[in-house]
């Protein structure tokens, strides 16, 4: 498999131990998502730190606020060389980070709905309709305001893939190979299946991070994927 489509979520609290998480998958995974968590305890110097041994940075903030707030937010990242930032799929923020990434190679992901939402969370919103109807209307406007990408559910990874088109970067976190415990995550499903459904990376967290030998169960995936 030429392509390695795994993304490892270093959903951990210190630097020490995504450094040590890194060094045990050594060659194993080249694309990391540094989200929240990690990005409160160790901010962009451990991102920093990730790039300069080679590998590539997903860096998950999903930015929402005022305009102005999330084009020089972009523009920060923009010029460290990271390869993916989120941002929500709102129309403001979307085009904001357009226009604070001009010019640089920063891949801008559009977050449609969070893997956790399940019904009960979009009636509490007052959003009427469908989980997959939502993914599909913020994932074809995503591509109309220039996002490179959509982060959506692997449940919805076909459909995404419709709506965006084939040069859209499409990215599923919720993935879990069968047996494995789903965590807080309500729509999942497993690697190959949501590769097969048109997404381009798999972010894959616990499976992989507390696995006894992770660079072995990363290889596992790697293989369940191109079986498939």
């Amino acid at each position: 498999m030429k392509h390695n489509p795994i993304i490892v979520a270093l959903d951990v609290e210190s630097a020490a131990e995504a450094r040590a998480l890194v060094e045990r998958l050594g060659g194993r995974v080249d694309f990391y998502k540094v989200g929240l968590e990690l990005y409160a305890a160790a901010g962009m110097d451990f991102a920093r730190e990730l790039m300069a041994g080679g590998k590539m940075v997903f860096l998950d903030l999903k930015l929402y606020d005022i305009p102005e707030t999330v084009k020089r937010a972009v523009a920060q990242v923009a010029r460290m060389g990271v390869r993916f930032l989120t941002v929500h799929a709102v129309g403001q923020a979307m085009r904001a980070a357009v226009e604070g990434r001009a010019g640089s190679d920063l891949k801008l992901l559009a977050v449609t709905v969070l893997t956790s939402f399940g019904p009960e969370d979009l009636e509490e919103q007052g959003i009427r309709g469908t989980a997959a109807e939502l993914v599909e209307r913020r994932a074809r406007k995503a591509v109309e305001v220039g996002m490179d990408g959509v982060v959506a559910s692997p449940l919805e990874a076909a459909a995404v893939r419709r709506a965006a088109g084939a040069q859209a970067i499409v990215v599923t976190p919720g993935v879990r190979s069968a047996g494995a415990a789903r965590g807080d995550q309500k729509r999942v499903a497993t690697p190959a299946e949501a590769v097969r459904n048109g997404a381009d990376y798999v972010v894959m967290g616990r499976q992989i991070t507390r696995a006894a030998d992770p660079a072995a169960e990363a290889a596992r995936v790697l293989e369940e994927i191109a079986g498939a």
